[in-house]
């Protein structure tokens, strides 16, 4: 009998186990999730058309020559010729900011090292996108604008060479603790813009001088098996978010590993009291962020700073190895939000506080509005979360936050701070949730 017993326990807990990873065929709000989500499957090189290997067009093995007008010159070649891939090889290649044109595709290849240069006049200035305002700001070392189908593969490197960024960074903010992002002139690694059905695979992005991969208004993206790092210590890289949507729909990272010195994964979208009146802005939506992980960041996923709209947000099965927050939900004094149906589910490791909800009110400027835009937080799930921190519920909101339908299910928390209040949100329900070994409603 005892062994029985045994062995229906045993059987329960695998039942209980695998209800809680597998993966829901919904997103928050109830609609379904398309097959898109369920096709990891990666793109062949033999697929991307004629190979355009840039050391038989001109380009030299001279890793300290800047060589962006060489390197260029190939990828107007393939898009002339009818598109095709640029072939990065083994060694190391600097460059300043390239141009993607239609049908042409980046592939780095093992032991290859595509470096950015460290000279700002390398990236001469254009229109383009920057904390959620369209602006003439710096390109990045990577560009696609209108391509669509871009991919960037192979097991290559992208490096930003950001350390002299870095340095110019601090020390300006050393002379004025109140400089903006921006004062400081800085590329960022990858940005695309206007580009549906855009595949990044398998490269690592390293060591943004700002920004690692920015996306804006782009629909259908996947990142897959990417690792995209900057440091933390001993010296900070300054505003390196690992991967930026902004303005983006159907979105799936998968396989990724993320560790850079602020936010790894950020929606953004627009900012200001008028900023959902822009056309330039808009929502994120459909984005599921799975089977990855996070080392040190600021925030594995983040709602902000610059974001008017994020619904059906999705993380789940994921590890955090050693976030400052796993969610952080941004609330802008003075920007209209709306971040709804984000659910964190699957989640295991360490982080310094699980949820964090506070007014963000770093470069904020109503622009004389009389009125403050209200915010808000709404349906709101953590799930299946079995995680150390040091806080648990890091919540107070502004006075013109809005939070309502906050659902936590099946946690187990072991927290130095295990306080909460559930008044700060209307309508909140725990279930199952133990924190530091006792349940809590």
């Amino acid at each position: 009998m005892p062994k029985l017993c045994l062995l229906l326990l045993t059987c329960l807990c695998a039942l209980i186990s695998f209800a809680q990873t597998k993966k829901s065929t919904t997103f928050p709000d109830g609609t379904k999730i398309p097959d898109w989500f369920s096709d990891s499957s990666k793109i062949e090189l033999s697929d991307l058309g004629k190979q355009f290997v840039i050391t038989k067009h001109g380009v030299s093995a001279d890793s300290n020559a800047v060589q962006t007008a060489a390197i260029q010159k190939v990828i107007d070649l393939a898009h002339q010729q009818g598109g095709g891939v640029i072939i990065v090889p083994k060694g190391t290649f600097l460059s300043g900011a390239l141009f993607f044109k239609p049908k042409t595709h980046l592939y780095v290849s093992e032991g290859a090292v595509l470096k950015g240069s460290d000279k700002i006049a390398d990236y001469p200035m254009m229109p383009s996108r920057m904390e959620g305002q369209t602006l003439d700001y710096f390109p990045a070392l990577v560009n696609a604008y209108g391509v669509n189908g871009f991919t960037i593969s192979g097991k290559g490197t992208i490096d930003g060479n950001g350390l002299n960024y870095w340095k110019a960074f601090w020390q300006r903010r050393k002379e004025n603790p109140n400089c903006t992002n921006l004062e400081v002139s800085r590329p960022r690694l990858v940005f695309i813009w206007k580009s549906n059905d855009v595949q990044v695979q398998d490269v690592r992005l390293q060591n943004s001088g700002f920004w690692t991969s920015h996306y804006y208004q782009c629909n259908n993206i996947k990142i897959l098996n990417v690792r995209i790092t900057a440091p933390h210590e001993p010296i900070k890289a300054p505003s390196t978010d690992a991967i930026d949507l902004d303005v983006c729909n159907n979105v799936l990272i998968k396989g990724c590993y993320l560790a850079v010195n602020d936010d790894a994964i950020a929606l953004k979208g627009g900012k200001g009291p008028y900023a959902d009146k822009d056309a330039g802005n808009g929502a994120n939506t459909n984005v599921i962020i799975e089977d990855s992980e996070f080392g040190f960041c600021h925030a594995a996923l983040t709602c902000g700073s610059e974001a008017i709209h994020n619904k059906n947000i999705v993380m789940r099965n994921c590890h955090i190895t050693n976030a400052m927050r796993v969610l952080w939900l941004k609330m802008r004094p003075d920007t209209p939000q709306k971040y709804e149906f984000v659910s964190v589910e699957n989640i295991t490791g360490y982080a310094y506080s699980l949820i964090y909800v506070k007014p963000w009110k770093q470069f904020f400027d109503l622009k004389g509005r009389k009125d403050v835009p209200l915010s808000y937080c709404d349906n709101i799930s953590l799930k299946n979360i079995d995680l150390k921190c040091e806080v648990f519920f890091d919540v107070s909101p502004g006075d013109y936050d809005k939070l309502s339908r906050f659902k936590f299910e099946n946690l187990n928390i072991s927290a130095k701070n295990g306080a909460y209040d559930k008044t700060v949100v209307q309508d909140f329900r725990l279930t199952n949730v133990k924190v530091n070994g006792k349940m809590i409603d």
